[in-house]
Formats: structure tokens, sequence, C-alpha cells
């Protein structure tokens, strides 16, 4: 599938709009969302607002600030993440659904990953808060497929340290599946797009 960075990047603000609609229907339909919002993800240790605060990070710290809040913790990305994440998180949950809603945030990309990146992770933490929790799939088929080809290509035993070994992993809700192994996994596209991303789910992980 060939896709333009300018195409890859329009993708991108649709797909945290409409997880941000899924997130505050549930949070309505809950009377107030406490329990949604505290509910627990494929991240560990990270609730849905956590994961939440952490993709939002673009929508509040500009460049300087970014680079400000790094610089306090040496440079450590991973750090500045569970930092940021775990501070931010208690922010009013109706205010970091808005920030996913933002332009800033549609038209953010990571440096080095550019539209695709931004794509990737807004599809996987997408997942990482659905999958858990029974909600229906927020990311749409276009941008779903785009991510599932992108992981299978390499990312997710470069990034992540996966491996589909002997197994024919085949979606059961779009036209998507990968390797030729005699172990045929059938699951719905969201948790294969978090089994690539080095989660497990099901009590299925693909890490070699």
């Amino acid at each position: 599938m060939n896709i333009s960075t300018t195409d890859l990047q329009a993708l991108v603000g649709p797909q945290l709009s409409a997880l941000a609609d899924l997130l505050d229907d549930g949070a309505q339909s809950l009377g107030g969302g406490a329990a949604l919002a505290d509910a627990e993800t494929l991240c560990a240790g990270w609730s849905v607002r956590h994961v939440v605060a952490h993709m939002t990070m673009a929508a509040r710290y500009d460049g300087p600030a970014f680079m400000a809040e790094l610089s306090a913790v040496d440079g450590d990305f991973d750090r500045l993440s569970q930092t940021i994440a775990h501070r931010d998180a208690r922010r009013p949950f109706s205010e970091l659904l808005d920030d996913l809603r933002s332009d800033t945030l549609a038209e953010w990309a990571p440096p080095g990953g550019g539209a695709a990146g931004a794509l990737t992770h807004a599809v996987i933490h997408s997942a990482d808060i659905t999958v858990p929790n029974t909600l229906p799939r927020s990311s749409s088929d276009e941008a779903t497929l785009i991510v599932l080809n992108a992981l299978a290509a390499g990312i997710a035993s470069q990034q992540f340290g996966v491996d589909v070994g002997d197994r024919t992993l085949r979606a059961t809700d779009l036209a998507w599946s990968v390797g030729d192994g005699s172990e045929v996994v059938s699951r719905p596209a969201s948790e294969f797009v978090a089994l690539l991303a080095g989660r497990s789910v099901g009590g299925l992980d693909l890490r070699s």
C-alpha cells in the first residue's frame, strides 16, 4: 500500500479524535468516567488516563518546553515519559480528551519517526486502551491496515522483539494476514496491533 507522507499525517487526527469520542461516550455512560479513566491498559502500570496523558504530550509541550523537561531527567526519554504520564494524568480527564482532539496533536510527528511514526503511535496506544477494556476498535480500517503492515514488515521484530514464528496471524474483522505457519491464530485486528507491538494479549505473547 503506497501512501504519501501528507496522506499519512492526515490520518493521524481522525484516529485520535475517534479515540477521544469513544472514551468520552464511555465516560458519560459511567457517570463521569472515573471507572473508565482509571481502568487498566496493556501498558504495564498505566491506567487509561496515563496512556492518554502520554499520547497527548505534544499538545501541551512545545519544542522548548519538551527539551526543558528532557534536560531535567538527563535526556532519559523513558523516564520523561513516565514522569509526564503520571504528572499529567492528574489533569481532568475531559481536558486530556480535548488534547487528543487538538489540531496541534493532529499535526505532530515524532522526531525521526515522521507521519508514519505519529500514526503508529496513535493506533498502537489506542489498542492499548481498547483491547483490555473490550471497547470497539477506534482506529479506522485504513489506519489499522497501514500500521499492521508496517509492524509486520519489520517494526515488530526490530523495535519490539516480536517473532511470528510458525504461525499464521489472521484478522477476523479485516482482510489481513501475515505468516505461513501451521498454527493459525485468528483474532480481531486491534489485538494483532497490540501483539505485534510486543504486548501480551489473551495468553499470547509473540516476543521472542
